[in-house]
């Protein structure tokens, strides 16, 4: 399983004061997703490829273990509906995380699952 985070739209999901500090707050998203790459996320047992889709400020994140980092040149939408199309090419399921409705139109057209920021916001269960 693939699953691709719309790492703007997630960072902006919760009202923590992400606009003083993108880089950072996708830093502390980008940590928080490795345990989603050992443990999965609900209904998608881990392990799970993690790729974080960055744009603008945050663009400087880098990778960690666990975390791919994709870093978009112009649209982060545009490059998580291509990355949703490879995968499908490739015949990864993939399950992209983001609220924005017409994102999800998008990647549902490549055969893409979608979930709401919640989905990468909470810590698995543990088995």
């Amino acid at each position: 399983m693939r699953l691709i985070v719309d790492a703007a739209n997630v960072v902006g999901s919760v009202p923590d004061g992400w606009w003083r500090d993108r880089h950072g707050a996708t830093e502390r998203l980008r940590d928080a997703l490795v345990v989603h790459a050992e443990e999965g996320v609900p209904g998608h047992p881990g392990p799970v490829e993690v790729v974080l889709v960055v744009e603008g400020a945050a663009r400087r994140v880098e990778p960690v273990a666990g975390v791919r980092v994709e870093r978009a040149e112009g649209s982060g939408d545009d490059l998580i509906a291509e990355l949703a199309g490879r995968a499908a090419a490739d015949g990864v399921p993939c399950l992209v995380v983001t609220a924005d409705r017409e994102l999800r139109r998008r990647v549902t057209a490549h055969g893409a699952l979608c979930a709401g920021p919640g989905t990468v916001r909470r810590r698995p269960a543990s088995s």
